[in-house]
């Protein structure tokens, strides 16, 4: 569906401004890659943990770079009373999420888990990967679940915060 400016519009003489608003991703692979950080190979327009065939170059993948440069592409703060004493199994289940998610997609990965005052952040390599976390501790503990505006200027972090009293 197309909108029609009015001729007497200020702006009906000036063309739109462009719609796209994600960065240039930067250029797929042309063939075949294994990282030599991880082990995860490039195959087919994807990383897996298939075996890599021969031939592969090497080229660190996408996750290693994020670990290696500390650029999370997301980060949950958790906190409350609730969290001090049950810290340990908090972090478990978010450990267990990650195993689970990362057998499957090698570019969702935890890079740390650092200490905040009564609470925890933790930094991770993929977006989704925070919001599954935040959706995790909801069902399970209850608690609230806020997610903070992301910003253009910090390549879209996204910030989750969960708390529970």
């Amino acid at each position: 569906m197309s909108r029609n400016r009015s001729k007497s519009h200020p702006a009906a003489g000036q063309p739109r401004p462009s719609r796209r608003i994600h960065e240039e991703a930067p250029p797929k692979l042309s063939g075949n890659a294994v990282c030599p950080r991880c082990g995860a190979s490039y195959q087919k327009g994807r990383w897996t943990w298939k075996q890599a065939e021969t031939g592969s170059i090497e080229h660190v993948c996408p996750a290693c770079e994020r670990v290696a440069t500390e650029y999370p592409a997301g980060v949950l703060h958790v906190g409350g009373e609730f969290v001090a004493p049950n810290r340990d199994e908090l972090i478990g289940l978010l450990r267990n999420i990650e195993e689970r998610e990362r057998s499957a997609h090698p570019l969702k990965r935890i890079m740390a888990v650092a200490d905040e005052g009564a609470g925890f952040a933790i930094t991770v390599t993929d977006a989704k990967l925070v919001e599954t976390f935040g959706r995790a501790l909801t069902k399970a503990y209850a608690g609230r679940l806020e997610q903070a505006p992301t910003t253009r200027g910090e390549g879209n972090l996204v910030r989750l915060h969960w708390t529970r009293d």
